[in-house]
C-alpha cells in the first residue's frame, strides 16, 4: 500500500476520465439499449401533457444543464472533502465504482419510469407499481427527507456566502441574466446557442465587474447581508421558482449555473494539468478504523453515506420524477441526461477529493476539526500539526483553523492549485472567495428544483384527500402547496433548528437512493426483464444494507451514548419508513416472479401485468 503515498494527483485525473468514458460508452449504452429500451418514438410527458408551464419540452443540452445543476449540489463538494479523513484512496474508488454501477443506473432508471409514468414521482409510481399504502408511506418518507435537504442545503448556502458580498452579488445577479435567456429562448425559434453567448458573458462580467464592486465600500455593504436576510430570501427565491413557469426562471438559470460549475471544474483539472500537484494525504489513515475528527465512524460503511451525491444519491431520484421527466423531449435522451450528468457529478465530486487531498495533512485537519477537540486531537497526534495553514490564513485575510463542513477547505484547496499556476500567484484570496461563490451557486441551483419538485409531491398528496389539488393548472392550490412546502424547510433554517438535524442527511439520502433503485426495479419485472432487473436491484439491495447498518452505528454509538435523543428517534423513523416501503416491494417482486408474461401494453411489449401510467 504505501506505493500508493505521493502519487501524482493527474494520475487519478486521468484515470477518472477514462474510467467514465468507457463507462458512457458501453456500460451507459447497454443500459438505455438492453435494460431500458429506450426508443424515440414513443411520446414523452413533455409533449404530451404540454401546458408551456410545468410540461415543457426542452432542447437537451439545456435540460442537461439543468438536470445537473439541480443534482449537483453541496454532496459532490463537501461529500469527498469529509471522507478525505480515511485517505483518498477508499473516497477515490468509490466514486468511481458508485457512480458507474450506482448513481448513473439509479438516475437512468427513476428518470425512466418517471417518463413512462406521465413525469409523476417516485412516491406515485410506488403507488401504481406496488400498492397504495406503499406509495403513501414512500410520500411521508421522501418529503421528510427533502424538508432536512433543503434546509441542510440553504445552511451551507447561508454560511458560503455569509460576510461575502462578492458571492452574493455573482449569486443574485444570475437571476436577471437566467430570466433575460428564458425569454430569448422561449419567444425566439432556435435560439439556445444566442441565449448561451449572451448569458455567458453577462455572468463573466457580474463575476468579474462584481470582484471590481466590491472593492466600493458603499457597494459591498450594500451586499454584506444578516444571516436573518439571506435566510428569507433564499426562501423567498425557492418559492419564486417553485411557482413561476419553469422556463422563465428555473431552467435558465440552471442552465447558466452549468457553465460556471463545469467551467470551474475544468479550470481545475487544467490547474492540475499545470501544477501537477502530488496528494500529500495518505492513501489510508490511521483513521479507517474510526475514532477520526471528523467523522466518528469507521471507513465501512461510512464511507457510502459521507460521500452520497458524488457517488449515488436519493436527492437525484427527487429532481429525476420531478423537473426533468415533465420536460424530455425523447426518450433516448434518457442516456445523456441521466448516465451523463451523474458522471459529470462524479467527476466532480473527484476533483474536489483531489483538492483537498492535494494540503498537507496537518492543514487539512487544522481546518476541518473543531476549534474545542482541537488541543486534544493534537495531543494524540503530534504528527499532524499544521504546516502552511498560518501562511494560507494570512495570504486570505481569514482564519481558517476549525472552518468545519468540508466547504472552506476545499476552497483553500482549489485556491492552493490555482494560486500555483503560471502567473497566477499573489491572487490567492481572488481564487478562494471565487470557490466561495462557486459552491454557493452550487447549492443554490439544488434549493430551487428541490423546492419546485416539494410542491409536486405536497399537491399529489393533498390531491388525494382535495381532488382540486390535482388540477396542476389551479393556480391557489400551486400557491398553497408551495408556500407550505417552502415555509416547512424556510423555518427550520431561519430558526436554525436544522444544524442538529444535518447529520441526518447522510443516511435519509442514502435510503432514499436505495428506495428509488428498489421501487423502480419493480417496474422492470413487471415489463418482463427478469434478468436485466439484476442491474437496478443488485445496487439497490446493497445501498440498503450498508445505510441501514450505517444508521444502526449512528443510532447505538453516537446518538444514544451523547443523549441525543431527537437525532435517534428522526433517524430510526426514516429507517422504518422505508423499511416498510422496501418489505412490501419484495412481496411485490415475489409476486411478479411467479407470474407469467401474457399480457401487451400500451407501447406494444409483453409484461406480466398493466398498471396505470
Amino acid at each position: 500500500m504505501e506505493f500508493l503515498n505521493g502519487i501524482n494527483a493527474l494520475t487519478l485525473v486521468f484515470v477518472a476520465l477514462l474510467v467514465f468514458a468507457i463507462a458512457y460508452r458501453f456500460y451507459g449504452i447497454f443500459m438505455a439499449n438492453k435494460v431500458l429500451r429506450l426508443n424515440a418514438k414513443h411520446v414523452t410527458p413533455a409533449i404530451e401533457f404540454a401546458d408551456g408551464k410545468d410540461y415543457v419540452a426542452t432542447n437537451k443540452n439545456v435540460l442537461f444543464g439543468h438536470h445537473f445543476a439541480a443534482i449537483a449540489a453541496a454532496g459532490p463538494l463537501v461529500g469527498p472533502v469529509l471522507a478525505a479523513q480515511f485517505g483518498y484512496l477508499p473516497g477515490a474508488l468509490w466514486i468511481l465504482i458508485g457512480c458507474v454501477l450506482g448513481g448513473g443506473v439509479h438516475d437512468m432508471v427513476v428518470l425512466f419510469a418517471s417518463v413512462r409514468h406521465k413525469g409523476e414521482s417516485l412516491a406515485t409510481i410506488a403507488r401504481k407499481e406496488i400498492g397504495k399504502g406503499t406509495g403513501l408511506i414512500a410520500g411521508l418518507a421522501i418529503l421528510f427527507i427533502l424538508v432536512l435537504t433543503l434546509a441542510g442545503l440553504s445552511l451551507a448556502c447561508i454560511s458560503a456566502m455569509h460576510e461575502a458580498s462578492w458571492s452574493l452579488f455573482t449569486v443574485i445577479a444570475t437571476m436577471p441574466i437566467a430570466i433575460l435567456m428564458g425569454l430569448i429562448m422561449r419567444y425566439r425559434k432556435d435560439s439556445v446557442t444566442l441565449a448561451s453567448i449572451i448569458g455567458g458573458i453577462l455572468l463573466i462580467a457580474a463575476i468579474v465587474g462584481g470582484h471590481g464592486l466590491m472593492q466600493v465600500e458603499a457597494i459591498s455593504n450594500l451586499f454584506h447581508w444578516r444571516i436573518e436576510t439571506i435566510s428569507v430570501a433564499i426562501a423567498a427565491y425557492g418559492f419564486l421558482a417553485s411557482v413561476l413557469p419553469v422556463w422563465f426562471l428555473l431552467v435558465p438559470r440552471d442552465y447558466l449555473s452549468t457553465y460556471l460549475k463545469i467551467g470551474t471544474i475544468l479550470m481545475l483539472a487544467i490547474g492540475v494539468i499545470f501544477v501537477h500537484p502530488t496528494l500529500e494525504m495518505p492513501a489510508l489513515t490511521s483513521f479507517i478504523h474510526g475514532g477520526g475528527p471528523i467523522i466518528g465512524g469507521p471507513v465501512l460503511p461510512f464511507i457510502f453515506i459521507v460521500i452520497a451525491c458524488g457517488a449515488i444519491s436519493g436527492f437525484h431520484a427527487i429532481i429525476a420524477t420531478g423537473t426533468t421527466p415533465k420536460m424530455l423531449t425523447n426518450e433516448r435522451e434518457i442516456l445523456f441526461v441521466g448516465y451523463g450528468a451523474m458522471l459529470v457529478e462524479g467527476f466532480v465530486a473527484l476533483m474536489a477529493l483531489i483538492a483537498a487531498c492535494t494540503l498537507v495533512p496537518g492543514d487539512y485537519f487544522a481546518i476541518n476539526t473543531p476549534k474545542e477537540m482541537y488541543d486534544s486531537f493534537i495531543a494524540q497526534h503530534p504528527h499532524l500539526l499544521p504546516v502552511d495553514l498560518d501562511h494560507f490564513s494570512e495570504m486570505i485575510g481569514v482564519d481558517l483553523h476549525g472552518r468545519t463542513g468540508g466547504a472552506v477547505s476545499l476552497a483553500v484547496g482549489m485556491a492552493h492549485i490555482f494560486n500555483k499556476i503560471p502567473f497566477m500567484d499573489d491572487v490567492m484570496a481572488y481564487w478562494y472567495n471565487f470557490a466561495i461563490m462557486f459552491e454557493a451557486v452550487f447549492i443554490l441551483t439544488a434549493i430551487d428544483a428541490g423546492t419546485r419538485v416539494g410542491r409536486f409531491f405536497l399537491q399529489e398528496m393533498l390531491g388525494s384527500a382535495i381532488p382540486k389539488f390535482n388540477d396542476k393548472n389551479w393556480i391557489p392550490g400551486i400557491i398553497i402547496s408551495s408556500l407550505i412546502f417552502t415555509f416547512s424547510w424556510g423555518y427550520l433554517v431561519y430558526t436554525g433548528n436544522v444544524s442538529s438535524i444535518w447529520p441526518l442527511f447522510g443516511i435519509s439520502n442514502q435510503l432514499l437512493a436505495a428506495c428509488g433503485l428498489i421501487v423502480c426495479t419493480t417496474m422492470l419485472i413487471r415489463m418482463n426483464r427478469r434478468k436485466y432487473a439484476l442491474c437496478s436491484a443488485i445496487p439497490g439491495v446493497f445501498m440498503a444494507i450498508i445505510t441501514f447498518w450505517a444508521g444502526y452505528e449512528q443510532v447505538m454509538d453516537i446518538y444514544l451514548p451523547q443523549e441525543q435523543y431527537l437525532l435517534a428517534f428522526l433517524a430510526v423513523l426514516a429507517m422504518v419508513l422505508m423499511a416498510a416501503v422496501f418489505v412490501n416491494t419484495f412481496r411485490r417482486w415475489y409476486y411478479l416472479l411467479q407470474i407469467k408474461a401474457d399480457k401487451v401494453d400500451e407501447y406494444g411489449e409483453t409484461v406480466k401485468e398493466l398498471v396505470e401510467r
